[in-house]
């Protein structure tokens, strides 16, 4: 069977993991496991990790991404600043919730034998004791996160699991949006992320798997490989 079509057998098994199950109780759940100190954490130890090649190694990339994601959150869930406005921590735990899925889908999807081992993450570059630090700090992870999509989506081979990640990236953007506008009402799609100028005029920017990881390489504890996915 081929790659391609195994990603498909599986996406399409277990896409009831989104449709049968609450946001609410499915986090719950996800969290509550991430929790169980009977659970082991492992990390990898290689000093450059491959994330694999193909749609595997595509959807272990994003599989880094959301892990990223879901452990900025809970940072700023676990130690909030003080100055953050009413109403806003809740903002944070929603969107801590909606990462949290997206990675244990990921995780799902993938299976044990594909999926990267749970990676450790470096958060000490970035001010998040402040609450302007912190949305500085939302609008880099997640204008990234957006960016990445939106670079990666010719590079996936099914169709089926193209769909999959097309349906995450617009949550993720609707995130960036969230952030931006927290920052300053009105901003949510600012020319920084979508040019009004030129020929991406209206298009919001994308980036490569490799410029992805540059620019979020302050963050990782070891070096990504992404030298085996496809680049067109």
């Amino acid at each position: 069977m081929s790659d391609s079509a195994s990603f498909a057998d599986r996406v399409m098994r277990r896409r009831s993991f989104f449709r049968v199950a609450g946001a609410t109780a499915v986090t719950s759940a996800l969290v509550l496991a991430g929790c169980d100190t009977n659970t082991p954490t492992p990390v990898a130890t290689d000093p450059v990790l491959s994330l694999g090649s193909g749609d595997t190694g595509i959807m272990n990339y994003a599989y880094l991404l959301e892990q990223l994601e879901a452990a900025f959150y809970q940072k700023i869930i676990d130690t909030p600043p003080s100055d953050l406005r009413t109403g806003e921590l809740a903002y944070f735990i929603d969107l801590r919730d909606h990462e949290v899925i997206h990675r244990e889908f990921f995780k799902y999807v993938l299976g044990t034998t594909d999926a990267i081992q749970t990676q450790e993450f470096d958060f000490s570059t970035l001010t998040l004791t402040t609450r302007a630090g912190v949305l500085a700090a939302a609008k880099t992870i997640e204008d990234l996160g957006v960016a990445a999509y939106n670079g990666v989506g010719k590079l996936v081979a099914n169709t089926v699991v193209l769909t999959m990640l097309s349906k995450i990236s617009s949550v993720e953007a609707r995130h960036a949006a969230l952030i931006r506008d927290l920052q300053q009402p009105g901003a949510f799609a600012d020319t920084t992320v979508s040019p009004v100028s030129g020929d991406g005029a209206g298009l919001d920017l994308l980036l490569t798997p490799t410029q992805v990881l540059e620019a979020a390489k302050p963050f990782f504890k070891i070096t990504y490989s992404v030298a085996s996915l496809p680049t067109s």
